[in-house]
């Protein structure tokens, strides 16, 4: 019997819940099948068979919460499969929208993972990327495998808006059932009838269809793990961190004349060059003149923890809230491999593939506003970072230049610095080193492999 227990995944993780079984007590699985998928407060992972044979107990129920340590299946590789005595029914999901167990375990995932939590999937509904660089990549199409795909707090929406999941056909990827769509699908249900001359029989199904609602208008939704995260993430980022933030725009108009002449050359070649991969590499160039920028702060020993790598993380929207994955030792790479690294860890992070060694170790980040058309902000350091960079759009400004007033094409930066350990000085110093690098893009060394 191999007793297959769950694991630390990663980040600190100490818990999961589990968000759905793809096999029942009895069924034969091969090593790589994907057993269940686990919602954790950073990713929702999809975790993998490590051995073939026959499933005689599953550790916990759907809904259900499971510890690092506590057994999550146990498989007799014997291929008997002598049954556990109790947890059979476990499988069967306590909630009517569950599909049977037998129709999902055929599906094949799309991408077999070589370790312990093989393809990473985030879930509920799709908004757009918020960053250069991670845009126009279309979803793949949705599938019409018949099974209902819905996180918890999906669930938990259909039930309080009284939509049958089951009859639900999902938008997103793989036939997941989107927030979208439910609140589509509440449109068309109908409302408890008043008629008292109705018949008896009916009225324990309308109330089930459509429970009663506060009468004071307000809903609570429970947030999914992420949010969690990252509620916890940003109140210890401005519970601990005195933190204050620089705002300067910038000429760029050398840079966008640029790209605009090698882009086209380099998407032939399969690149699309967007301006993050400059802002990355002026960003790692100007770490190795202010090396302070890429430490942290041990709050407890009250030591600087300067770090000899440079990961750049990038912040992506995420259906349930950001999500950070980095750029590993970014300025050893040229801008054209940051551009191709860019645009795959995008698309894994919004494909819900991305790795969990994506999203740790990271060093400074950046969050790019600027899509959406906002010039400033001021961005939160992701703790224990010390320093975030924020990047505005790019637009045309009239300036004066040899007492000239001209057009220029001007790009809006916002630095936010933890100031335990950076004065505002050295924050303006990093800022204009950033400022000089993008004014001549020439400097980034452009073609360097």
């Amino acid at each position: 019997m191999y007793d297959f227990k769950f694991t630390d995944i990663g980040e600190g993780l100490h818990e999961g819940q589990i968000l759905k079984w793809f096999f029942k007590v009895g069924d034969t699985v091969k090593e790589g099948d994907t057993l269940c998928v686990v919602e954790t407060d950073k990713v929702n992972a999809e975790i993998p068979s490590p051995v073939s044979g026959v499933l005689t107990k599953l550790g916990a129920d759907v809904g259900q919460t499971i510890h690092v340590g506590e057994t999550l299946v146990i498989i007799d590789e014997s291929g008997k499969g002598a049954p556990a005595p109790a947890p059979a029914p476990a499988v069967e999901a306590p909630k009517a929208a569950a599909p049977a167990a037998p129709e999902v375990k055929k599906e094949k995932t799309e991408e077999k993972g070589a370790a312990v939590v093989g393809e990473v999937v985030v879930s509920d509904e799709v908004i757009a990327s918020s960053n250069e660089g991670f845009e126009n990549n279309e979803a793949p199409a949705p599938a019409t495998s018949g099974k209902v795909l819905a996180t918890p707090v999906a669930r938990k929406m259909a039930a309080d808006l009284g939509v049958n999941l089951v009859s639900l056909k999902g938008t997103g990827e793989h036939g997941r059932i989107m927030k979208a769509d439910i609140l589509a699908a509440a449109k068309s249900v109908p409302q408890v009838s008043t008629n008292t001359s109705a018949p008896a029989a009916s009225a324990p199904a309308v109330s089930m269809a459509m429970p009663a609602l506060p009468k004071d208008g307000v809903r609570r939704v429970k947030i999914s793990k992420l949010r969690q995260a990252i509620a916890k993430s940003m109140n210890t980022a401005n519970t601990l961190i005195p933190s204050t933030t620089l705002m300067d725009e910038f000429d760029v108009s050398k840079l966008v004349e640029f790209r605009a002449s090698q882009k086209d050359k380099l998407l032939e070649k399969g690149v699309k060059l967007t301006y993050l991969p400059f802002i990355v590499k002026a960003v790692t160039m100007a770490i190795q003149e202010f090396p302070v920028f890429n430490a942290s702060f041990d709050h407890e020993t009250e030591e600087i923890v300067y770090k000899d790598f440079i990961n750049i993380g990038l912040a992506v929207d995420t259906p349930d809230g950001l999500i950070v994955p980095n750029v590993k030792n970014a300025d050893k790479k040229s801008i054209v491999t940051l551009a191709k690294e860019i645009e795959t860890l995008g698309a894994a992070t919004r494909n819900r593939t991305v790795k969990l060694e994506d999203l740790s170790n990271g060093t400074f980040s950046i969050t790019n506003y600027g899509t959406t058309g906002i010039k400033l902000g001021t961005p939160v350091i992701k703790h224990p970072e010390v320093a975030i960079l924020g990047v505005g759009s790019i637009y045309k400004k009239p300036i004066v230049e040899n007492n000239q007033i001209v057009i220029r094409d001007v790009l809006p930066l916002s630095l936010t610095i933890d100031h335990r350990i950076i004065d505002g000085a050295d924050g303006g110093r990093f800022l204009l080193k950033v400022k000089e690098l993008l004014a001549d893009p020439m400097q980034i060394f452009l073609f360097l492999s």
